[in-house]
């Protein structure tokens, strides 16, 4: 298939017909936002005039890469709605809009005039998403809050790492990422109240704080039962072993998980160590967990004495649960890319085509596409504010005033 069959600017989703209003900065409200556009609802982004959306600004060799990809489906119209005229446009969108997306420092809404309040004045049934760094409430409610903070704070960093080393932050937006996910299955939760129950709309706090803090799991439990917080442990688990990350003789890496019993004694049967089952340091994963450094060095020699490619094909066989460690340039060209269709090759204005993931999940009745590709600053102004009554002379003028 070539780019231009996975370009589909026709498709439907199951969200066609909600439109979206995105006032948000950099990654969470764009991930809200761009789950949403995937599955096809008209998603227009607001965007400040002369400047646009900060991730714009994200660039590898001079190519907006980021913006690319998470604001693919979206549309672009610029408006400065801290100024009366500008607040007013918004306003009149706002009574046409099913869901808004704002990643302010709170209450810096509410000094511009455009609190819940006024909005839910304006339309009854809106469903606000409000993303910030650690909520609407309580004692950082002020405080400006990047995922890089609440990444430190929230547990992530320290139990991320390696015990003689220092807290390792992760390599990506992960804190922003999982807030924007969790946004847009509320903003979904929310909207159906209206739709379906004729509820009013509501107003979702999402932090990002809260959000990566979540996927920690039981980690509070675990401190009371245990009164020892998680350390870092490196590529192991705290809770099952052998699991690790192990070099191979060609210099390259293997990730193991035996995390069931079977398959710890099927590891044990492949590496011709069938009497490391009845061992009594590795006879349960309790024992095992115990005595991880003595199960780790034995693993660790098995796979040394081989390449990458011997390891793999010796567990795949054996049906254990051995994988490849790849980095992207391994990974675009690995078999499994191609056969799932992983990544799509999208038409691009500035490189002809782009490579980027697919519409995930993948729903078998009404399935997301691929829409638009990511818009210009303001390419939408004439559409989006053209359906509102205003012409082109008053566009034009706007315009001129810094208004659009």
């Amino acid at each position: 298939m070539t780019a231009r069959d996975h370009y589909r600017p026709d498709a439907r989703g199951p969200l066609d017909g909600v439109r979206v209003l995105d006032l948000s900065r950099l990654v969470a409200g764009n991930i809200v936002s761009h789950v949403l556009a995937d599955f096809g609802a008209d998603v227009v982004k607001v965007e400040a005039p002369g400047r646009g959306d900060d991730l714009r600004a994200w660039k590898v060799n001079g190519v907006s890469s980021y913006w690319k990809v998470y604001a693919r489906n979206k549309k672009s119209i610029t408006l400065d709605y801290r100024q009366a005229r500008g607040r007013a446009l918004l306003l009149r969108l706002v009574q046409g809009a099913q869901i808004l997306i704002e990643n302010f420092v709170p209450g810096r809404l509410e000094a511009m005039g455009l609190g819940p309040e006024v909005l839910h004045a304006a339309n009854p049934g809106l469903v606000i998403v409000r993303v910030s760094g650690w909520g609407q409430t309580g004692p950082f409610a002020a405080k400006p809050g990047f995922g890089t903070l609440v990444e430190a704070m929230s547990g992530f960093a320290a139990m991320n790492g390696f015990p003689d080393r220092p807290p390792v932050l992760p390599p990506l937006a992960l804190a922003d990422m999982v807030c924007g996910i969790y946004g847009a299955s509320a903003a979904m939760i929310a909207l159906r109240e209206v739709e379906v129950r004729g509820g009013a709309g509501q107003v979702i706090d999402l932090s990002l704080f809260e959000s990566i803090h979540s996927i920690l799991g039981p980690e509070a439990a675990n401190y009371r039962l245990s009164g020892v917080p998680t350390r870092r442990n490196g590529s192991r688990a705290s809770n099952t072993a052998p699991r690790n990350v192990y070099a191979c003789s060609d210099g390259r890496f293997v990730a193991l998980s035996a995390s069931m019993q079977s398959m710890a004694e099927r590891l044990f049967h492949t590496m011709g160590r069938p009497d490391l089952i009845d061992d009594p340091r590795f006879r349960t994963n309790t024992d095992r967990v115990r005595n991880v450094d003595a199960i780790d060095a034995i693993v660790a020699d098995f796979m040394r004495a081989r390449t990458q490619a011997e390891n793999l094909a010796l567990f795949d066989a054996a049906g254990v649960t051995v994988g490849p460690v790849c980095d992207t340039a391994d990974l675009v060209a690995h078999p499994y890319i191609a056969g799932r269709q992983v990544l799509r090759e999208l038409p691009d204005a500035d490189m002809g085509t782009l490579p980027m993931h697919d519409v995930v999940p993948r729903l078998s009745g009404t399935p997301g596409a691929m829409r638009l590709p990511a818009p210009a600053l303001g390419e939408h102004n004439a559409e989006v504010f053209g359906a509102l009554g205003v012409d082109a002379d008053a566009l034009a003028a706007l315009a001129r005033e810094g208004i659009v």
